[in-house]
């Protein structure tokens, strides 16, 4: 059997975080999340795999060309719905496949089990339904797929995870997927629905935040860097080579640290965070349920917790995010959210701030002592 990831979307919904990488290639717990895909992909034991690229399409290669396994790569030139980049791999497929979505968690289980099915679909519960396919499910069998409505029937919702057959190319190449299931189902050929069992779509960049957490349960153990013998180190902890972990420092697990890193004195890292390479958190800094993207860095002082601090990002001294529960307005649609902060890439937040459940755009910045509230968009200066 035979997979197609597909890893060719921007994911929009995830920037500032995608202006400069695609959604696969954003880091949690410091790997790609299209790399997690990939290793539940042949853990369930397929290795024939077909990945298709697209925006920003030379990272994804890059990072392909560099792994021991032997992965296809087609290339979508415009991005034209799931359809299309499945019809982008068409030549290559063989048989039976699975198509997956490269920019979501799945375990290997899951997979596993809609592996040993012929046509079917791996569904979930998710609270926000109307984000995804709703599933109309009746007897363990798809009866039909009700695309982001505004008022969804159920909590039942497409993971975009399928088990399917060639014949899905009859269909003429401007159908949706969505609409090609619905068609199937009414038709006599029987979708079967396959309840997933850890499965986790970042649609915005704070759910990136959850999928951390699940990624961090799977990491082994690992000291390599330079520990203070007053340092405290609990739980499940990986620390990188050249990182350096500084007297009386606390990190209490899962968390993860890459490399040349440097944790200063009297700092507390605690749970669910991931700590990229090249990153500085000054002395006496609190880090919790968050994300520090490589050659980022967190001045002295500081408090930040449930928050995405992206690539070059640089936080002064005395900086604190105060997270919470708040309506968020996104593409005309009202729902609650529970974040503190996301910060661009390269941006820059001066000290004596505070977050307060805030996105702050790409190559950004943040005068001293500024209450930061709500989204700025890239570029922005706040004096």
């Amino acid at each position: 059997m035979q997979a197609v990831i597909l890893a060719g979307g921007e994911g929009q919904r995830v920037r500032p975080l995608t202006h400069s990488q695609p959604k696969v290639m954003i880091p949690v717990a410091n790997r790609p999340i299209l790399d997690y895909v990939i290793e539940s992909v042949e853990k369930c034991g397929i290795n024939d795999i077909i990945v298709v690229a697209g925006y920003r399409k030379e990272q994804v290669i890059r990072y392909l060309n560099d792994l021991d396994t032997g992965v296809s790569v087609v290339v979508q030139k415009k991005q034209l719905g799931v359809f299309d980049a499945l019809r982008c791999a068409k030549d290559l497929i063989k048989g039976d496949f699975l198509l997956i979505p490269g920019d979501n968690y799945i375990d290997s289980e899951s997979l596993s089990r809609l592996k040993a099915e012929r046509n079917a679909m791996l569904t979930a519960e998710h609270p926000y339904p109307s984000n995804y396919g709703v599933v109309s499910v009746s007897g363990g069998m798809v009866k039909g797929i009700s695309e982001k409505p505004a008022l969804a029937e159920s909590m039942t919702v497409s993971t975009g995870c399928f088990s399917l057959t060639p014949d899905i190319f009859n269909y003429p190449a401007t159908c949706m997927i969505p609409d090609i299931i619905t068609d199937m189902a009414k038709n006599g050929r029987p979708i079967r629905a396959v309840p997933a069992n850890r499965w986790h779509d970042a649609i915005y960049a704070w759910d990136l935040l959850k999928m951390n957490r699940m990624a961090l349960e799977m990491v082994k153990p690992s000291i390599s860097g330079n520990v203070s013998k007053s340092a405290s180190i609990t739980g499940h902890v990986s620390i990188g080579i050249g990182t350096v972990i500084s007297p009386y420092a606390v990190v209490s697990g899962d968390v993860v640290i890459g490399e040349n890193s440097y944790i200063g004195p009297h700092t507390c890292i605690m749970p669910g965070t991931s700590i990229g390479s090249r990153v500085r958190v000054e002395p006496f800094t609190y880090v919790e349920n968050s994300i520090l993207m490589d050659d980022s860095s967190v001045g002295s002082h500081c408090r930040i917790t449930d928050s995405v601090i992206a690539k070059g990002a640089k936080l002064g001294s005395n900086v604190a995010v105060e997270p919470s529960y708040s309506a968020v307005e996104v593409d005309g649609h009202f729902f609650k959210a529970f974040f503190g902060s996301v910060v661009g890439d390269n941006s820059t937040v001066a000290p004596f701030t505070v977050l307060k459940h805030c996105v702050i755009g790409n190559s950004s910045a943040v005068e001293n002592g500024r209450i930061i509230e709500g989204f700025l968009p890239d570029g922005s200066i706040v004096k």
